[in-house]
């Protein structure tokens, strides 16, 4: 572990995979060296007990591990779900859960929408999402990290979406899961300079980052996916951000169209190299 690294508190190191119920059989026969922690959402994992419960408990006894949470709703109409809040609670102490992580979106109002929503650029909007942020780390007892998504439109829009996460960031005082795809996908369909958009982010408040593939649907749109592998504009933004923030644990997503594990490993041992390839360096974040 680097000094930064240390420094800064990172709650797990290394590189990430996303734990998914069709990899868990070959990783359990074949545990990979590369991955140094794993991340699940606790929705899919609360409450299942049995042979699949006891097959999960296999994974956190032996990996540390971070959730990033998918029906919270922090930025919903609807009053936040403080039973399921409790029920987030228990799993997190239960598995000795390193963070907890949610999106910077909405999923539901007075029912679940299945799809993660746009919360509006406004002053009025972070205000209101960050009291919630505040409450729901309250009710845990521990800070939270939230993470800037993926949008294809932004209704009611008065700041760009760089002030708006460093507004809620700021006024709910939790930290940032930052996802270098989403980064890019947004620069790309919204027309922003990424690498603009990733120095303006607080490096202190940031805990790891989320790399994942996504669909090209037009030369201006792309679909955050998780279902392809990572492309090389989204490495390069990767390594500029190790350049600027330093070597930040880093997570690979893959959803759904899961390549063999070698050839998923591949890519765990890519996020490797770029670390290695940057370790020496504090990063200018650090040095500032």
């Amino acid at each position: 572990m680097t000094q930064s690294l240390a420094n800064r508190q990172y709650p797990v190191t290394g590189a990430g995979l996303g734990l998914r119920r069709g990899i868990m059989d070959v990783l359990k026969e074949n545990p990979p060296s590369q991955v140094d922690f794993m991340e699940v959402a606790p929705e899919n994992w609360i409450g299942v007990g049995g042979a699949l419960g006891r097959k999960f408990r296999y994974f956190t006894e032996r990996y540390p591990f971070v959730v990033h949470g998918l029906s919270m709703s922090l930025g919903g109409p609807a009053p936040l779900d403080t039973d399921f809040i409790q029920q987030v609670k228990a799993f997190i102490q239960a598995h000795d859960i390193r963070l907890y992580t949610e999106h910077l979106s909405y999923c539901g109002d007075d029912g679940h929408l299945y799809d993660l929503m746009p919360i509006p650029f406004t002053t009025e909007a972070a205000d209101y999402v960050a009291a919630r942020i505040r409450r729901v780390q309250d009710m845990l007892g521990q800070r939270i990290a939230v993470e800037n998504v993926s949008y294809y439109a932004a209704p009611g829009k008065e700041m760009s979406e760089l002030e708006f996460v460093n507004e809620v960031l700021l006024r709910a005082d939790c930290d940032l899961l930052l996802d270098v795809n989403n980064i890019y996908v947004n620069s790309i369909n919204h027309g922003y300079d990424p690498m603009e958009f990733l120095t303006g982010l607080p490096a202190e408040r940031v805990r790891y980052f989320h790399v994942a593939g996504h669909y090209v649907e037009a030369e201006d749109l792309r679909v955050d996916t998780h279902g392809s592998d990572v492309c090389d504009p989204v490495w390069a933004l990767l390594e500029q951000a190790y350049r600027h923030f330093g070597i930040v644990p880093t997570l690979l997503e893959r959803d759904f169209n899961i390549p063999p594990l070698p050839q998923l490993l591949q890519e765990v041992d890519q996020i490797h190299a770029l670390q290695e390839k940057w370790a020496g360096s504090e990063g200018s974040a650090s040095r500032e």
